[in-house]
């Protein structure tokens, strides 16, 4: 099939695409070789293992922020997915540079991320730190290799595998489509949780920072435009992925106003101290318990320890099973809400 879909594609790839971008005709490959696929890229395949995973499908039931909250309009880990997704897929196409690599990065960069948002990220690396801690870029990097598909993992490209680690932290992606990701994330979550703090009540508009609305813009959209179209811009002649100076300095001031106001305040964190206790029960009654583990967990248990397997458990869990595991384990029945 010498002119197949996926062999068009790369062609078109090497002549609409900017020369710095990851061309998935020259991918550095998977970790397991396999035959490629006659319709799709090497990148496209990825967000398709990635869209059809167990673990993407759990983030519907996961926290962004808020815990519990009253309403069906509050962003769960999956819509700040999705979010991150098409802002990536917008920079990239304004830059030319490979849209399925950062869809990709995108879909899969917080699929390791655990029940309870980072309150529950926070206690799981509690409960780990005799056995390295836990991160959730470098979990979503697990459940990618190791835990997804019984094991087996999704076998993803090298290119989006070091962009799902590096969407956070010191280490700077490989690549630009990976570096779109790691600010993609940061426009998307301070944006959409500004919008669901002033729903909670949390925060009144009045209370947002003059520079942020007068400089990014009033609404949800124009900040959105704001932002994109100034990374955009300042990113077109350079080497990195990265906002104007101007930008630089009111965006950081918008990231530091909703670190006190939102992610550190105590209205929006009032459940939090509940999370630490629940997961920590769970930790201790399976590490006690081991036999009782799922089968594929007790197998990790072997190679890679028993407290980093109970941590993949727990770490998979959505909010309300992390709940319900904890109610069977721990409150008599006849207390149970039915």
């Amino acid at each position: 099939m010498t002119n197949s879909p996926r062999l068009v594609r790369e062609t078109l790839e090497e002549h609409m695409l900017s020369q710095r971008a990851s061309f998935s005709s020259r991918s550095k490959g998977r970790l397991r070789d396999e035959a490629e696929c006659n319709i799709r890229t090497c990148f496209q395949r990825d967000i398709d293992r990635i869209m059809h995973s167990k673990t993407f499908r759990r983030l519907k039931h996961k926290t962004q922020v808020f815990l519990s909250p009253e309403g069906d309009h509050y962003r769960t880990r999956l819509t700040h997915t999705l979010e991150v997704s098409r802002i990536s897929r917008t920079i990239a196409r304004g830059l030319r540079l490979n849209e399925d690599l950062a869809e990709a990065i995108a879909l899969a960069h917080d699929l390791g991320h655990t029940p309870f948002g980072h309150a529950g990220e926070y206690a799981l690396d509690q409960l780990l730190a005799n056995d390295g801690g836990f991160k959730h870029n470098e979990q979503s990097l697990r459940i990618a290799d190791c835990i997804e598909r019984g094991g087996k993992g999704l076998n993803l490209t090298h290119e989006t595998r070091d962009g799902i680690l590096c969407h956070t932290g010191d280490k700077k992606p490989e690549t630009l489509e990976g570096s779109i990701v790691r600010i993609a994330d940061r426009i998307a979550y301070v944006n959409h949780d500004l919008d669901d703090a002033l729903r909670a009540g949390v925060l009144r508009e009045t209370d947002v920072p003059e520079e942020v609305m007068c400089v990014l813009g009033s609404t949800n959209d124009q900040r959105l435009n704001t932002l994109i179209l100034d990374v955009i811009h300042e990113s077109e002649m350079n080497d990195d992925i990265a906002f104007s100076p101007a930008i630089t300095f009111v965006f950081e001031a918008f990231r530091e106003f909703m670190f006190k106001n939102v992610y550190l305040n105590m209205k929006a964190k009032s459940e939090e101290r509940k999370v630490s206790g629940i997961l920590k029960e769970i930790f201790r009654y399976y590490c006690e318990q081991p036999d009782e583990l799922p089968r594929e967990y007790q197998r990790t248990s072997i190679s890679d320890g028993l407290a980093r397997a109970v941590g993949d458990y727990i770490s998979g869990m959505t909010d309300n099973y992390a709940v319900h595991v904890y109610e069977k384990l721990f409150i008599p029945e006849t207390w149970q809400v039915r």
